[in-house]
C-alpha cells in the first residue's frame, strides 16, 4: 500500500577526516588503492548504518569513494583526459574533464560500490549516476562536432550504467542533473538525453536539480523521461511550491527541508513547518522527504543532526495525519515520464 513521506537523503555525506587524508595520501603515492578502498568502505558502512539506526526509507551510499559528481564517472570512462583544477563554487575545486575521443564505459563503474551498500542493510539504497547533460556541461570537449553529439554518446553510457544496476536489484536509481537548471535554452537537448538514459528501465528514476533558473525551465521540467523531481526548498524559503499552484507538479517530489548552507541545525518544528507547506499543493503520496543538496559540506555531526531532526520531522507529521509508518515499496505507481 502506498504511504507517502518517505525519507531519503539526495547523495553525499561529509568524509571524515582520515578518509580526507587517506586520499591525499594516495593521490601522493603512499598508500595503495586497496587501503584507500578499504577505508572507503568503513566509511560507507558507518553511514549506512546509521540511516538505518534512525530509520530513513530510502538510503544513499553517501559516496564516500567519489570526489567532484561529475570528473568521477570522467575518470572511469573512456575518451576522457583529466585537467587542472578549476573552481566550482565558493572554496570548492574539481579535475575538470576533457573529452579528448569518443566518450562510453569500460564497464560498470558504480554496480559494486552499490553491492556493498545493498548488502549492509534491508532498506533499498539508490543507484546514485551523474546524468549526461551535466558531465558534458562540467567537460571541456576538444573531440565531438557538437555539444549535442557529445551528450548524446554520454546518455547512452549512463544508460548502460543505470541498466546494470537495475539488473544488480537497483530499484530506485537517481540520475542527477544539476546543471540543466542553469542553461534553460539547452532544456530540450537535456530532456532527449533522459528518454535515451532511461528508455526500458522499471526502477524507480529519479533526477536531482538545484539552484538555477527554475522559473525558465519550470513546467518544462516536468517532460523529463523520469518518476521523480529532486528539488532544493529549504535555502529558497520553499519559494518554488507557488509554481506548483500555477502549474501542478505531476511527478513525485524529493522536498528538500534542510538547508545544507547552514551551520544551524533545523529544529523539528521548523522541518514540520516545510513539510506542511508542500502538503498543500501534493498529497503525501507523492512526496519523498530530504535535505537539500550538498550534506557533504556540513561537518559530520551536523550532518548527522540535520538528518535526524528531519527523520524525527517525518514520523511527527504522519502521526498527526493517521498515516502509519510504511517502509518505501520496492516499485512505487509509475508516474508520467514523458
Amino acid at each position: 500500500m502506498t504511504v507517502g513521506l518517505w525519507t531519503t537523503a539526495v547523495g553525499s555525506y561529509p568524509k571524515a577526516d582520515y578518509l580526507l587524508q587517506a586520499r591525499n595520501k594516495h593521490a601522493r603515492g603512499e598508500i595503495s588503492a586497496e587501503e584507500l578502498a578499504r577505508l572507503e568502505r568503513q566509511a560507507t558502512e558507518m553511514w549506512v548504518r546509521f540511516q538505518d539506526e534512525i530509520g530513513m526509507d530510502v538510503l544513499v551510499d553517501g559516496e564516500q569513494y567519489r570526489g567532484d559528481m561529475a570528473a568521477y564517472f570522467a575518470e572511469n570512462m573512456e575518451g576522457f583526459a583529466i585537467s587542472g583544477l578549476v573552481r566550482s563554487y565558493g572554496n570548492r575545486y574539481y579535475r575538470k574533464p576533457i573529452a579528448k575521443g569518443p566518450v562510453g564505459r569500460r564497464g560498470p563503474i558504480t554496480v559494486d560500490w552499490w553491492r556493498f551498500a545493498q548488502g549492509l542493510t534491508r532498506k533499498p539504497v539508490k543507484g546514485m549516476l551523474t546524468g549526461p547533460y551535466t558531465i558534458a556541461d562540467w567537460s571541456f570537449d576538444e573531440h565531438y562536432p557538437s555539444r549535442e553529439a557529445f551528450v548524446m554518446d554520454l546518455a547512452r553510457a549512463v544508460h548502460d550504467e543505470a541498466a546494470d544496476l537495475e539488473r544488480a536489484g537497483a530499484r530506485y536509481i537517481q540520475v542527477d542533473e544539476p546543471a540543466v537548471s542553469t542553461r534553460p535554452e539547452e532544456l530540450e537537448m537535456a530532456i532527449k538525453a533522459m528518454e535515451v538514459v532511461t528508455r526500458g528501465l522499471k526502477a524507480h528514476v529519479i533526477t536531482h536539480m538545484c539552484y538555477g533558473n527554475f522559473e525558465l525551465v519550470y513546467p518544462g521540467l516536468l517532460r523529463l523521461a523520469v518518476d521523480q523531481i529532486d528539488l532544493e526548498m529549504a535555502n529558497s524559503n520553499y519559494d518554488l511550491l507557488a509554481y506548483f499552484q500555477k502549474h501542478p507538479f505531476t511527478k513525485y517530489l524529493g522536498l528538500g527541508v534542510i538547508d545544507v548552507h547552514s551551520h544551524v541545525v533545523e529544529t523539528v518544528e521548523q522541518v514540520k513547518q516545510g513539510i506542511r507547506l508542500a502538503l498543500k499543493v501534493l498529497p503525501p503520496e507523492r512526496v519523498f522527504v530530504d535535505p537539500d543538496c550538498g550534506l557533504k559540506t556540513r561537518q559530520e555531526d551536523e550532518a548527522k543532526a540535520k538528518l535526524k531532526a528531519m527523520v524525527q520531522a517525518v514520523r511527527e507529521v504522519k502521526a498527526e495525519m493517521g498515516i502509519a509508518g510504511s517502509p518505501a515499496p520496492g516499485k512505487l505507481p509509475a508516474a508520467a515520464r514523458t
